[in-house]
């Protein structure tokens, strides 16, 4: 009983290989993102890329360094959940604008 409780003070110990490894991978993908660039890519090829090794990093930095991955599930939904909320807020009104605009150019002949 008393073991349990000092191990409750004592918090989470994880290994410095953990850590890392993380920043390996974290400095390999940097890496990619500078070859994305370095490589000449252009178009939405790029733009993909940058943002997939983005997103990669910042699931990374999120899970690791911040512990997510080590709470609750309900924390981890109140926290990630909001944002992606968000985001399909503001996909359904850029489809609305672009409605809006093209109903425009197409019943009143001008889209402004």
């Amino acid at each position: 009983m008393q073991d349990d409780i000092s191990a409750a003070h004592e918090g989470q110990q994880h290994p410095v290989s953990l850590y890392m490894k993380v920043w390996g991978l974290l400095f390999l993908l940097s890496a990619m993102s500078y070859l994305v660039d370095y490589m000449h890519v252009q178009g939405i090829v790029r733009w993909t890329l940058i943002i997939l090794f983005m997103l990669l990093k910042a699931g990374l930095i999120l899970s690791i360094f911040m512990h997510l991955a080590w709470e609750r599930l309900s924390l981890i939904y109140a926290i990630l959940v909001p944002p992606l909320v968000l985001l399909v807020l503001v996909r359904i009104m850029t489809i609305e604008a672009n409605y809006a605009f093209w109903t425009r150019a197409i019943f009143l002949g001008g889209g402004g």
